[in-house]
């Protein structure tokens, strides 16, 4: 599943290429994804022009214009920095297990939910479960790709946008997120403190590939309960989330599976991981351990029991 350094490298990618684009068209084999009868969701969202794209936790959310934006002024010039592009209402994406989108050509069409031009990161077969195409008028397209197909996309109203996001807990990367905000969390759970990690409701956007290279950082076993941790190791903890975090962005995500950019590419960070889905590898500190893997909350769990101890 595309965690925060996943879903915000696409975020980046995103603002560079579609902001201020007006969608002229939407197509769909598979319009379940869209969550409501997709005449509908097409008749909202065609002529919409696109205003922000932004993240929060696992999510990317696409700010739109309502049908009647204007050009601000009345010699304005009808470029896209000249209109009032205030959003009335929002795309709010999530990728669960599979999904990622792409900005590639509006003459790439698709077939039976594939392209029917398969060159460059297009042969990747990551990229080639299209299961929605929105058409801009700068003769592009975002396409969305999803081999599981349990990603969705919902058109949502500010005060739904506010109340769903508003579910989740503080962003680990913000300058808010401090060892007082963290120790508070950790103190108010007797759970693994990897379950600490994950649980959305408390820290919004880590999952587990990081919650393993982050506990591995700190040296911190993912099993120990997250009330016991002390000072600092509670320090510790912070440094390591964000370091692992910021580095997973340098290097533009994980794509151990199915994860790709809005180019299609993959990301860097899984070349340089360093417990996950590493079973048997020995320990990359030289500490004489290998990597064991157990279940926890039903996912599987890295690391190494010399480094990380109870």
């Amino acid at each position: 599943m595309p965690e925060l350094p996943e879903v915000e490298t696409i975020k980046n990618d995103l603002k560079q290429l579609i902001i201020g684009k007006e969608i002229t068209d939407i197509r769909s084999e598979f319009p379940n994804i869209v969550k409501i009868d997709f005449s509908e969701f097409k008749k909202e969202v065609v002529g919409t022009k696109i205003t922000e794209v932004r993240r929060r936790a696992k999510n990317l959310i696409i700010g739109l214009t309502d049908h009647s934006s204007q050009p601000l002024g009345s010699g304005a010039k009808k470029k896209p920095e000249t209109y009032d592009l205030s959003p009335t209402n929002y795309l709010l994406i999530h990728f669960k297990m599979s999904g990622h989108v792409m900005v590639t050509s509006s003459d790439r069409k698709v077939k039976n939910g594939t392209w029917l031009r398969r060159d460059g990161e297009f042969a990747d077969p990551q990229n080639q479960f299209v299961r929605i195409q929105f058409f801009l008028d700068d003769s592009k397209q975002i396409a969305f790709s999803d081999l599981r197909r349990f990603g969705y996309i919902k058109l949502v109203s500010q005060d739904e946008l506010d109340k769903f996001l508003g579910e989740y807990g503080p962003e680990p990367l913000e300058k808010g997120f401090t060892i007082g905000v963290l120790a508070s969390i950790l103190q108010s759970k007797k759970w693994p403190v990897k379950k600490v990690l994950m649980e959305q409701k408390l820290i919004a956007g880590i999952g587990n590939i990081y919650a393993d290279e982050i506990l591995f950082d700190a040296k911190i076993h993912p099993q120990k309960p997250a009330n016991f941790l002390d000072k600092n190791q509670t320090k510790t903890l912070l440094d390591s989330i964000q370091k692992i975090l910021n580095l997973a962005l340098e290097n533009r995500g994980t794509s151990t599976s199915d994860y790709r950019d809005a180019s299609g590419k993959k990301g860097n960070y899984g070349n340089i991981r360093k417990v996950y889905r590493k079973t048997g590898e020995p320990c990359p500190y030289d500490c004489g351990g290998k990597i064991e893997r157990i279940s926890l909350g039903g996912r599987g769990t890295h690391f190494c029991p010399s480094c990380q101890k109870m």
